[in-house]
């Protein structure tokens, strides 16, 4: 059989982190090859002070080194960005950001994908562009007529999922982040939490949250946005991060049901 491969594809650095740190730790821990695509380097993500930001580049650099220490740490196998611009994602020209995310799952040959879901967890349009990018790559990648810029052979994923914020997780954390409101043009967004019911899989990654932890560090440029949580001594933070591995299992073509799942690679293994 061949190798087990697992796919993120998300927005900014830190955005694998602060989702599925514990998660892709665990995985990456038994042996399943883990690979993150990163639409763009974080370049407006600057927390603080306005006359204190490095500005677009500088801050772009920063935050792509963050990244590949947190990738380092949590184990993943590759790391690769689509180059467009922090804030931008969802004005990135649509063929050519599904082409390129199409390519990097022909050259993978993930069986799983994780993605944000419809939403984007909280309104952020980089976030909803990625989960409808993401979603068009995954049909165009199976589909033999459809021609990408290295010219792949098709790959049908096995499984794919939206990465969820659960509502027990948002209501531990809440008291610790403080504002959790996102404005976009007109409308003020937030953290809308999936029932529990909705949940259909729980990934026990506890064991390896002290990882998580240690690769959201890495991130020390986004830390103020944590709030109390970036604070927090390791073992506490850890048993947070702990509540995290939840997910919705968008399709799936080898199992099925109610049962909550405990692996993503369940019906595959």
């Amino acid at each position: 059989m061949e190798s087990l491969k697992l796919l993120a594809v998300f927005a900014h650095p830190d955005d694998e982190s602060m989702g599925m740190g514990g998660t892709l730790a665990k995985y990456s821990a038994e042996g399943v090859d883990t690979y993150l695509v990163c639409a763009s380097r974080g370049e407006r993500g600057w927390p603080g002070l306005e006359e204190q930001n490095p500005g677009l580049s500088r801050l772009g650099q920063i935050r792509t080194v963050e990244l590949e220490n947190a990738v380092k740490e949590l184990g993943m196998k590759g790391l690769y960005f689509l180059d467009y611009i922090d804030g931008d994602v969802d004005q990135a020209p649509y063929a050519e950001a599904i082409s390129r995310i199409v390519t990097h799952i022909r050259r993978i040959r993930p069986q799983v994908v994780v993605t944000f879901p419809p939403d984007g967890n909280y309104g952020h349009p980089d976030h909803i562009a990625m989960s409808q990018f993401t979603s068009a790559a995954i049909v165009c990648a199976a589909d033999a007529n459809y021609q990408d810029a290295e010219n792949l052979p098709a790959h049908r994923i096995s499984k794919f999922y939206y990465m969820v914020d659960a509502e027990n997780f948002i209501n531990l954390i809440s008291p610790f982040m403080g504002d959790m409101t996102f404005p976009v043009d007109d409308q003020l967004c937030g953290e809308f939490p999936w029932k529990e019911w909705m949940v259909t899989t729980r990934i026990d990654m506890a064991e390896h949250c002290k990882t998580a932890f240690q690769a959201l560090q890495c991130h020390q440029s986004q830390l103020p946005t944590l709030g109390a949580l970036a604070e927090m001594p390791e073992d506490a933070a850890a048993s947070v991060l702990a509540m995290q591995g939840t997910f919705y299992r968008v399709f799936s073509l080898v199992n099925g049901g109610r049962a909550i799942e405990t692996d993503l690679f369940a019906g595959l293994r």
